[in-house]
């Protein structure tokens, strides 16, 4: 065999193993996100109740969990990194710093539910829509938690 055409299938077998490994994992890691995991977005977590109460009492829709002697304060759930970042530019006009948090949900009936509004949201382009569809699924994540 020619050197040359042996270098270059070498070459070739190299590369393909490289892209071919790239993709499988950026295909591995969207789909295992997509399937089990949520953006959370977080205002806050408190230990103290009205301290709670007097930081978010002007932050609205927003749902408060109680685990473990901390309050967790949400202003907004989605699978999709463009709405979150459309509901979390809402609040930062607003004034509030607000992190983002992924959570695995164990509710089928639920993640199904934030697909659903995600493609609302999606659309959406006024504010107000934004918070509307926010403030369902906020509301539809407190109906699940209170299931559980």
């Amino acid at each position: 065999m020619n050197k040359k055409f042996l270098f270059s299938l070498v070459v070739a077998i190299f590369l393909g193993t490289a892209v071919g490994k790239y993709f499988y994992d950026e295909t591995s890691a969207k789909t295992v996100f997509q399937e089990d995991e949520i953006i959370f977005l977080q205002q806050g977590v408190y230990t103290d109740k009205n301290n709670m109460e007097e930081n978010i009492k002007r932050i609205d829709p927003k749902v408060v969990v109680h685990n473990e002697d901390k309050y967790y304060v949400y202003v907004g759930i989605t699978k999709n990194q463009k709405n979150a970042k459309k509901i979390k530019d809402i609040y930062d006009k607003k004034g509030y710093d607000i992190y983002e948090k992924v959570l695995s949900v164990s509710s089928e009936e639920f993640k199904n539910n934030v697909e659903q509004f995600d493609l609302l949201l999606e659309k959406a382009t006024k504010e107000e829509e934004i918070m509307t569809i926010n403030e369902v699924i906020l509301a539809n994540y407190e109906q699940t938690l209170q299931k559980s």
